[in-house]
C-alpha cells in the first residue's frame, strides 16, 4: 500500500516570491510545504500560482514539497528545452543546505548509492545496487552543534528524494524528515536549495541565483 500522506496545507504568505524575472525565465523561492506541480487531487502548487502572474511559465525541474529554495521556470518552449538539457546533462550547479541528526566523523564526503522507488511504500525511495539509477551526493560540514550538524550538499544527479535518502543511509537523516528520519525533530524538513547556477537560454551567459536558508 502507498505510504499515508499528511493533509495538504500549503503556505499562502507570500503567495509567490519572485527572485528574478525576464523575457526568458523566472526564478522563484519556493516555500516548504508547497508542491512544485499539481498532485493527483491537489491543484494548488507553485506552477499554478506562478501562471496566475506569468501565463507562459513552464516547469523545468522540481523540488520536493517539503523542500524550500531556488526554483527556475522557462517562458518559452525554446527556453524550456535549453534549461532542461542543462539539468539532464548535469551542467547546472546546485547547492543545498541541510541540518542533520548527529555529526559526521569526517569534514566532507561523498555518497554514491543508486536509488529506485520503494514500490510497496511509494513515494518513498530506496537504495538498490541491482536496479537503482546512479545517484551521487557530495557533502561538507559547515557547522557542528550539539547532536546535529549543518551541511552543504552538492548533488551530482537529481533523483527523487536523493539527498534525504543518502543522508539517512550514512546515519545522519535530515531533521524534520517524516519519511526517512524523525519528523518531530524539527517543525519542517530542514533542507533548502540555496543556490542554482546555469547558462542563460538567451545568450548563454553563466548566471547564478541564491536564497539564504530560512533556518
Amino acid at each position: 500500500m502507498p505510504l499515508p500522506l499528511r493533509p495538504y496545507d500549503p503556505p499562502t504568505d507570500p503567495w509567490i516570491e519572485v527572485v528574478h524575472a525576464d523575457d526568458t525565465l523566472i526564478v522563484l523561492s519556493k516555500q516548504a510545504g508547497l508542491l512544485s506541480v499539481p498532485g493527483r487531487t491537489e491543484p494548488d502548487c507553485l506552477e499554478a500560482r506562478v501562471r496566475g502572474d506569468f501565463p507562459d511559465a513552464l516547469t523545468v525541474h522540481r523540488l520536493d514539497m517539503a523542500t524550500s529554495g531556488i526554483f527556475v521556470m522557462a517562458r518559452s518552449k525554446e527556453a524550456l528545452a535549453h534549461l532542461g538539457k542543462q539539468f539532464e546533462k548535469r551542467q547546472t550547479e546546485k547547492r543545498y543546505i541541510a541540518v542533520v541528526e548527529g555529526s559526521p566523523d569526517a569534514d566532507s564526503g561523498t555518497v554514491d548509492a543508486p536509488l529506485r522507488c520503494d514500490w510497496p511504500n511509494r513515494p518513498l525511495q530506496m537504495i538498490c545496487e541491482e536496479h537503482g539509477r546512479p545517484a551521487v551526493t557530495h557533502w561538507e560540514v559547515l557547522e557542528r552543534g550539539e547532536g546535529q550538524a549543518r551541511l552543504a550538499l552538492r548533488p551530482v544527479t537529481g533523483r527523487s528524494h536523493q539527498l534525504r535518502v543518502h543522508l539517512a543511509s550514512i546515519g545522519h537523516p535530515i531533521l524534520g524528515d517524516e519519511w526517512y528520519g524523525d519528523g518531530a525533530s524539527a517543525p519542517r524538513l530542514l533542507l533548502h536549495a540555496e543556490r542554482l547556477a546555469f547558462r542563460h537560454p538567451n545568450g548563454g551567459a553563466h548566471v547564478a541565483f541564491e536564497v539564504p536558508a530560512p533556518f
